[in-house]
């Protein structure tokens, strides 16, 4: 089985030697009338960290719970280190589970909530101790034993259920958008803390989330889902610079889109047509079509475009509506004279925190755009 983007060209991020530990292959799943999950197909090699990205309803959490066990597919196999555990239940899959939750008991210490699932394995009791101990250790839990989950804070607490889920050492690890529950300072340090111990330990990790940022900041690769199908799978960066798709371009990152002509082209690329001004783009950037019918859509990233003085080689020109200032980089947002889908203003962002003194809330500008990564699709219908 070879993983597949929509067009059904097999993945390049992953190399065909690399042992797989877990595989999906023609997954479907269904609840009454509604389809959730559509032919889903995945392989995910041993020790990676794979992130399914996607916006609620899209199929992300189904899939963690058909890979758990607490659902049944309607079709499909699903493999854990070659070997079917499809018709498995949970308890024999030796999956770890980090809920969104936690979903630790109340009325148990940490200790007893640690090793919770290493007592209904019924191991020893001089084992169970050492291993609770390693797992306490290993998330920073030191002197917390006698605690009840209510006496620790949010970040202690999901400590407890990462100790949880790794002590019965599992072939696969699963998070559930873990980190939704904490404050901003405290989710970045855990997100930190959480990837430099699944590479330590080398245990194979899905993670679930609806948050951009976190999808780019802790995978090997991510899933991008909608609507049940998996739309690209890649390496972060990969992702980002070179979307597959329209709806993958728009969901990961901001993104503008600009209504563009087909006009000519020349042994450098496609001549389009923006407004009076004519942009080039490589061929390699017209993904998933042709420019037959003359109308397509160019989509880049807020970064990718400077601010200029407004001259003769200027490819569009606006002026600003505002600036706002984010740190470490400016947005700003440009109104243009050309019509714009979903949006009334261009977004421009840059590092040069001097961009606000230098174009003012009212300066007509130009705005350069780049020779390389812009990436060209069919419009939406």
């Amino acid at each position: 089985m070879n993983p597949a983007d929509p067009s059904g060209v097999a993945d390049p991020s992953r190399s065909a030697s690399q042992p797989i530990a877990l595989a999906l292959k023609g997954v479907v799943k269904r609840y009454q009338a509604q389809t959730v999950l559509h032919d889903l197909s995945l392989e995910i090699p041993r020790g990676e960290f794979i992130t399914l990205l996607g916006p609620s309803g899209c199929g992300k959490t189904t899939v963690l719970n058909l890979i758990a066990g607490f659902a049944e597919a309607d079709a499909g196999e699903i493999f854990i280190d070659g070997v079917s555990v499809t018709h498995q239940p949970p308890h024999l899959r030796e999956i770890g589970i980090v809920f969104q939750s936690y979903a630790l008991f109340p009325h148990m210490t940490v200790e007893r909530n640690i090793g919770y699932g290493l007592r209904m394995r019924s191991m020893p009791k001089a084992e169970i101790d050492q291993r609770v101990k390693e797992a306490m250790a290993l998330v920073h839990l030191e002197g917390l034993a006698e605690r009840k989950p209510r006496q620790l804070s949010g970040g202690q607490q999901q400590r407890v259920a990462l100790a949880r889920a790794l002590v019965i050492r599992p072939r696969v690890l699963l998070l559930d958008e873990p980190f939704s529950a904490l404050d901003k300072s405290l989710r970045a340090s855990m997100q930190v803390e959480v990837r430099e111990i699944q590479r330590r330990l080398g245990v194979t990790t899905v993670f679930v989330t609806h948050d951009q940022e976190e999808a780019l900041a802790m995978s090997d690769r991510i899933a991008v889902m909608s609507s049940g199908v998996i739309r690209q799978i890649a390496h972060p960066a990969d992702l980002y610079q070179n979307p597959k798709d329209p709806f993958v371009a728009s969901f990961l990152g901001d993104v503008n889109v600009l209504p563009a002509v087909y006009h000519s082209e020349n042994a450098d690329g496609l001549m389009l047509r923006i407004g009076a001004a004519v942009l080039q783009v490589g061929r390699d950037r017209l993904v998933g079509g042709s420019h037959d019918g003359g109308r397509l859509d160019i989509y880049v990233r807020p970064e990718q475009i400077q601010l200029e003085a407004l001259s003769g080689e200027s490819a569009l020109s606006g002026t600003v509506v505002n600036h706002v200032f984010q740190g470490d980089h400016v947005d700003s947002y440009i109104k243009v004279d050309i019509p714009l889908d979903g949006r009334p203003l261009l977004s421009v962002r840059s590092s040069d925190l001097q961009t606000i003194s230098r174009w003012p809330v009212g300066a007509v500008v130009g705005l350069k755009f780049p020779q390389s990564g812009m990436t060209v699709f069919q419009p939406r219908k």
